[in-house]
């Protein structure tokens, strides 16, 4: 476990050049070409977790100070993502969680349940996690693992339903998405857009990139959309024009380069893809295999880039309006951009109703976290995750334990351990 944890603590940009170059060898590409394919996913990873690392932290300070300038006096911090995955790989359940998820999805494979060949090792956390949360409400390792466990194989058929439907849109051949965040708010997006279609009027609202651009020519071009949603971030945040034209510049330098970014990593992946493909048609003849992939190759889209900088104040409204609530969205709010990322498909790219999406998400994850903080919070000091001030509890606004599923998970696990 000890060198798995060093690489896992690399990151993505260590883990999947190794993972790809032993992929290559087992289906037969070449040393030399493996390790080319392998190096260019790391080269296109390191790219996306630079442009990912500009958005954040030209947007968290912006959306930090709009948080101060509403006045928003919430008792729930969110700590950020990076919270909950140094607690779901803290835990001690985390040997059982990554044995029994390999496991699990040899044993999909095999009785022919699912296409996808998961290599987003890293994200075993966001099951983890969970996993983590009921076990401190249960004392109990069986319940925490075979929640982490079921919170998985949920992942899986939402990643096994949403793969055509992504790669299409996204252009991508052979990739899928077992993600227990993004993943669990598909039937949510289905449903939206189910409900947009039948509301007259409303039904007509087609807000996707092509379209704007062409009615509105250079006006609506997406680095020209991303150049003003940025700079009106930084006026909501009260910053003076000479700050706020460098972070107009850097939103629209992300939707530029970001895609970018996407292309070699994706250039990398089918390499070794096309070879898997042909390797596991000969062994398994007339089925058809995905590599499971982390959601960060989603992002470079205009329409998800677009509508998640609208939903970073709205994030903030909602926060301050909704009753009961007690979590402030902070350090996960440029991260909003990951959480719409699988339902844009089903929302057929129209920002509008990814955005009605991302309102649900939002107000969902807010209520359950804040329910949560209790847990959360007793789990971050297990942890080790310091509490800047003693009487705020901790939360994460893009998160798998305030999802729908996990929430439920959470509770249905905490009912079983009484």
């Amino acid at each position: 476990m000890g060198i798995f944890n060093a690489i896992i603590g690399m990151g993505a940009i260590v883990m999947m050049p190794i993972i790809f170059f032993l992929l290559g060898l087992v289906f037969r590409v070449r040393p030399g070409k493996a390790f080319k394919a392998g190096m260019t996913v790391g080269i296109g990873f390191t790219g996306i977790n630079m442009v990912v690392t500009l958005l954040l932290e030209s947007l968290g300070p912006a959306a930090q100070d709009m948080a101060t300038r509403f006045g928003l006096q919430l008792t729930v911090v969110d700590a950020g993502w990076a919270t909950g995955a140094a607690i779901g790989w803290a835990s001690p359940l985390v040997p059982f969680i990554v044995i029994g998820a390999i496991l699990l999805n040899v044993l999909l494979l095999v009785i022919n349940k699912t296409k996808i060949i998961n290599i987003d090792i890293f994200n075993y956390w966001l099951i983890s996690l969970v996993g983590t949360l009921v076990y401190e409400k249960t004392d109990s390792m069986a319940l925490g693992v075979s929640a982490a466990l079921l919170l998985y194989l949920i992942a899986f058929i939402i990643g096994d339903l949403s793969a055509k439907p992504i790669q299409n849109m996204y252009n991508i051949k052979g990739v899928a998405f077992v993600h227990a965040t993004c993943g669990i708010y598909v039937p949510l997006g289905i449903a939206v857009n189910w409900l947009m279609e039948r509301i007259p009027g409303v039904k007509k609202i087609d807000l996707n990139p092509e379209k704007i651009t062409k009615a509105l020519g250079v006006i609506g071009e997406p680095v020209t959309l991303a150049t003003v949603l940025g700079a009106g971030l930084g006026f909501l945040a009260g910053w003076p024009l000479v700050e706020v034209l460098p972070l107009a510049v850097k939103v629209a330098a992300v939707m530029i380069l970001l895609p970018k970014m996407v292309e070699v990593t994706v250039d990398g992946v089918m390499v070794i893809r096309d070879a898997a493909e042909e390797f596991m048609k000969k062994l398994f003849p007339g089925r058809e295999f995905y590599f499971g992939m982390d959601t960060a190759l989603l992002i470079g889209e205009p329409c998800i880039i677009a509508t998640s900088l609208l939903l970073i104040p709205t994030a903030l409204i909602l926060a301050m309006v909704l009753p009961g609530n007690r979590m402030l969205p902070f350090t996960d709010l440029a991260s909003i951009v990951f959480i719409i990322s699988m339902v844009a498909p089903f929302c057929k790219r129209n920002m509008f109703r990814i955005y009605i999406t991302g309102i649900a998400i939002i107000t969902i994850a807010l209520y359950a976290g804040t329910d949560l903080a209790p847990n959360y919070t007793l789990a971050a000091k297990e942890a080790n995750v310091s509490v800047s001030v003693e009487e705020q509890e901790l939360g994460n606004l893009v998160s798998p334990y305030n999802t729908p599923v996990g929430w439920a998970i959470i509770k249905i696990g905490e009912m079983m351990g009484r």
